[in-house]
């Protein structure tokens, strides 16, 4: 098959560098394949072809001129108790960036190619150690970018998503060669449930797969993250409040009207997620063109976030241009902040909004209650729990739609009376689309896409 543009060999040793380019203590050279002990015999000062799986040897890297490269642990991992499934030698060298280089150099010139990205994980694909979705779940788990993240990608890697998956084909799989009996046998006249019995099952488990895509939009914000949008008109404190929130001094703060004239991204974790916070230009009526620009862009960012947080000033009544921004929000993703409670102020008037709270951004009363708000529109149904399985690939979203809407349309063709023959054409077509997220029935094409987002060296 073709693998990211190349011929992919069965066995074929590769190596890469495992471990993240920089200075470091550490770095790991990976060599796998059925040549990968005859590779670190050839540079490896130690008796490669004796040592058992699993054990470590200190020894020195040599060259093909037997000149020392570097000092090294060389560990041995032997067919299919390796990541891989095939014959693993990690080289645990120092950690400089020449200094790795010059290993990995040594251990291709001896006899190993160059790994492609991700062609680690797609040899434990091939050979059985992991299946797609969990090949997948590696990559998530590298680029988690919070805790949640890391919690779903390390259940995904554990096979929960998999076993799910599976359980769905099996009892499909029974259904289907029901219906299949159906058309082979029709003068038999078999029964082996009733069709009230077979449309229950049907439905029960397009009711599972339908659940489980719908999770995707929890799985979406564990795995991408979150935008909120800093809004509000000049002066109501959205540069102070990105500052508190991101405990540095980010944006530039003035009593200057109009500071802000562009959008400020930053990064932040909050509860668990990952968030990119934007400050955005002051909203009023200008004339003055650069300022102009920068509020058709806070516009524009304010639709686009996921959370908005509009700003009001508490120690002044509302303004005109307060009110049209109040009109202008979408209700269900906006937080109406009162700022600057710690400044004289009158008691706020009542909003027809969802969510509003009241803090100082220059001495971070009431931050508490927000950090909770921003929860509440976040995890409109509450955030899964820990063991909840949840869809985080779009991939598998499709899929999983794709399978349930084939279920869906047997069940209707039951109760229509068509044709058995029709029938088992859609449940195959459901059973194909549940093979594609754990690997089963997967075009080379898929397969390549896939793997080639991994890192060199996994």
């Amino acid at each position: 098959m073709n693998f990211t543009h190349q011929p992919y060999i069965p066995g074929e040793t590769i190596a890469a560098i495992a471990t993240p380019p920089g200075e470091g203590g550490v770095a790991i050279i990976r060599i796998s394949g059925k040549e990968a002990l005859a590779v670190a015999a050839k540079i490896f000062s130690g008796k490669v072809f004796h040592y058992q799986t699993h054990t470590a040897h200190y020894g020195q890297i040599l060259n093909d001129k037997k000149e020392i490269v570097d000092h090294a642990l060389l560990l041995v991992m032997l067919g299919q108790r390796s990541y891989t499934g095939e014959d693993t030698v990690e080289i645990h060298c120092h950690g400089g960036s020449l200094i790795t280089r010059r290993v990995l150099e040594t251990t291709l010139k001896a006899g190993a190619r160059a790994a492609m990205p991700g062609e680690f994980t797609f040899k434990a694909f091939i050979n059985g150690k992991i299946d797609l979705a969990q090949a997948e779940a590696v990559q998530e788990l590298i680029c988690a970018k919070n805790e949640r993240a890391v919690d779903a990608a390390s259940q995904q890697l554990e096979g929960a998503l998999s076993q799910r998956i599976e359980n769905y084909q099996l009892r499909l799989t029974e259904l289907t060669a029901i219906l299949e009996a159906w058309v082979d046998f029709p003068e038999e006249g078999l029964e082996f449930a009733s069709m009230e019995e077979i449309v229950e099952q049907l439905k029960q488990i397009s009711d599972e797969m339908q659940a489980l895509s719908e999770t995707f939009h929890d799985g979406k914000i564990l795995h991408e993250g979150l935008s909120i949008c800093l809004a509000g008109c000049p002066n109501v404190g959205k540069s102070s409040l990105m500052n508190a929130l991101l405990n540095k001094e980010r944006a530039i703060v003035s009593e200057i009207a109009g500071t802000t004239r562009d959008v400020l991204d930053d990064f932040m974790r909050l509860n668990g997620l990952h968030f990119k916070l934007s400050d955005t230009a002051g909203i009023r009526q200008t004339e003055e063109r650069i300022e102009k620009e920068g509020i058709r862009r806070s516009r524009q960012t304010m639709q686009q976030a996921d959370v908005t947080l509009l700003l009001l000033d508490a120690s002044r009544a509302l303004t005109a241009e307060d009110e049209l921004l109040l009109k202008e929000v979408p209700k269900d993703k906006t937080i109406v902040v009162w700022n600057k409670i710690d400044l004289p102020h009158a008691a706020s008037c009542q909003l027809d909004f969802p969510f509003v709270t009241h803090v100082s951004a220059r001495d971070r009363q009431g931050f508490e209650h927000l950090l909770k708000m921003i929860d509440q529109v976040v995890w409109k149904k509450g955030a899964p729990c820990k063991e909840e399985v949840v869809v985080t690939n779009v991939r598998h979203k499709e899929s999983l739609l794709c399978a349930t809407e084939a279920v869906k349309r047997v069940i209707d063709g039951l109760h229509t009376s068509v044709s058995p023959e029709f029938l088992t054409i859609e449940m195959r077509l459901s059973l194909s689309e549940l093979g594609k997220i754990i690997g089963k029935n997967i075009s080379e094409d898929i397969l390549s896409a896939i793997f080639s987002k991994f890192c060199i060296g996994k």
